[in-house]
């Protein structure tokens, strides 16, 4: 809200509420205009007294007053990254993190909502939104971020309305840094992962991934291909329960498996896609898929992985048959950057 005189200068401007809970502004240099800095609530009744001089010097007084819009409903959005985990303020990423806003409403107004989301970047690097549904919309440039990068995501919805009736409830800021660049490269032709820092390849680790084809489970075909495409490092357990019940195959049929801890597991996908320790499965290592889909490491590998990957960090899987990586799976970085483009709504 401002306020703006021409031939005088203002002298005292007061925005306050019935009970007399004012609003803070700022009055410009020569008292040419003032412009409210506080925030105005939701359903409140405010008075706005403006004193000014003339050109004559003589006092000119004005005043108004207003109530502001009730929402009929709010929404409230939370800052994740893929996977549906929270996005930490002063945090380091990897050079493919994607952050997400989350809404806890059905957006209706989606352009209207995405105006009001902004990232600032440090240096600076242009990127579009991608909305996956009404109530999630994620962002990313069209290559990987630049180590060093300082990265600021806002969401400005407070009093924007994004819907019959439905306005932003506050506002939400997250600001993390872009680590060193990690690359993994796993490779179906030479059953193995390739890890670059930097560029520079500091290790080679046989792997065992998805033997392919399907499987019938509980709900339909289960997919036993590790998909090729481009991944990002989700989330890391040591240890992590594993079953084929998980994701409907019953733990007794020919292709099941009960409940079972599995260590030095580093998650790359939404449904359960990992690279992992499995000592059982190093006689296939470097040789052969045996996998539900996982990539199979030997214990030092799958240690050192753990321990030297971060959240965000990229992992590309080449040369296997199947199915792609599609996003909903993590596979953000693997949708061509036209593509991610078109699924803004201010394109």
């Amino acid at each position: 809200m401002t306020v703006t005189v021409s031939g005088g200068r203002l002298t005292r401007v007061t925005l306050a509420t019935a009970t007399g809970t004012a609003v803070a502004g700022t009055l410009a240099p020569g008292g040419t205009s003032w412009s409210a800095t506080g925030r105005l609530a939701y359903g409140t009744a405010y008075t706005l007294s403006a004193l000014a001089t003339n050109a004559d010097g003589k006092p000119v007084r004005k005043r108004a007053t207003f109530t502001t819009v009730k929402p009929s409903n709010y929404t409230l959005p939370y800052l994740q990254r893929t996977g549906g985990f929270a996005l930490h303020n002063g945090a380091t990423y990897g050079v493919g993190i994607v952050p997400v806003v989350h809404f806890d409403e059905h957006i209706a107004d989606r352009a209207a909502a995405e105006q009001a989301l902004v990232v600032t970047t440090s240096p600076h690097v242009d990127g579009s939104w991608y909305w996956v549904d009404d109530q999630n919309v994620h962002w990313r440039p069209e290559s990987y971020y630049v180590p060093g990068t300082r990265v600021t995501v806002a969401a400005r919805v407070y009093g924007v309305r994004v819907g019959s009736g439905l306005y932003g409830q506050a506002d939400r800021t997250a600001s993390f840094t872009i680590g060193a660049k990690h690359v993994a490269v796993a490779d179906d032709r030479t059953h193995t992962v390739r890890v670059y820092f930097g560029d520079k390849l500091v290790r080679t680790m046989p792997t065992s991934m998805g033997q392919g084809g399907y499987v019938q489970g509980r709900n339909g075909s289960i997919s036993l291909w590790t998909m090729s495409g481009t991944y990002t490092v989700l989330d890391h357990g040591n240890p992590v329960t594993m079953s084929s019940d998980s994701y409907g195959l019953p733990a007794n049929s020919p292709y099941g498996y009960g409940a079972e801890s599995v260590y030095y597991a580093t998650k790359i996908s939404t449904d359960g896609i990992y690279l992992h320790e499995l000592d059982t499965t190093v006689w296939a290592q470097g040789h052969q898929d045996v996998s539900h889909g996982c990539l199979n490491l030997n214990q030092s590998n799958a240690q050192w992985y753990y321990d030297s990957s971060r959240i965000g960090d990229v992992v590309q899987v080449v040369h296997t048959t199947g199915p792609r990586i599609e996003l909903w799976q993590n596979g953000d970085w693997s949708v061509p950057w036209s593509t991610w483009q078109r699924h803004s709504a201010l394109h």
